[in-house]
């Protein structure tokens, strides 16, 4: 009877909160600038993977000039065309970003590539719109 009660109790604890904020109120944009105000820039840039990295993760950096604060850069990468990975990254307040992702992976001392070759990287930046009406690089 006594684990009844308890029961009842913390799932009632689990169950307010949900009731109380719907995900569609927990999840609030946390953009801080208006929508009409951020232009987003694409870059694409060529990546080429040897056949044995000499380590097993690679990486994509950069850096956004004018920055939309609460936006990340968007990256995306496809090889012949087609999608093999996507990710975001976050802009630091120096406007830097970086991304890793993994380019091997060693089992046992047996190493399979994840990445090898040519691939093309597309990049998105999300900045706010200069008082001329022109965006900066």
């Amino acid at each position: 009877m006594k684990y009844t009660v308890l029961s009842v109790l913390a799932m009632t604890v689990l169950l307010v909160p949900s009731i109380a904020f719907p995900a569609s109120q927990a999840m609030m944009s946390q953009n801080l600038v208006p929508e009409s105000n951020v232009v987003m820039q694409k870059f694409v840039v060529n990546m080429n993977i040897p056949p044995s990295p000499k380590l097993p993760f690679g990486c994509v950096w950069g850096s956004v000039q004018n920055a939309a604060p609460g936006y990340p850069v968007d990256i995306e990468i496809y090889k012949n065309g087609k999608p093999v990975y996507f990710a975001q990254a976050n802009v630091t307040s120096d406007g830097s970003y970086q991304k890793y992702f993994r380019v091997a992976n060693t089992i046992d001392g047996h190493t399979t590539n994840i990445f090898e070759g040519d691939y093309t990287v597309e990049i998105f930046k999300y900045v706010v719109n200069s008082a001329s009406g022109t965006t900066t690089t």
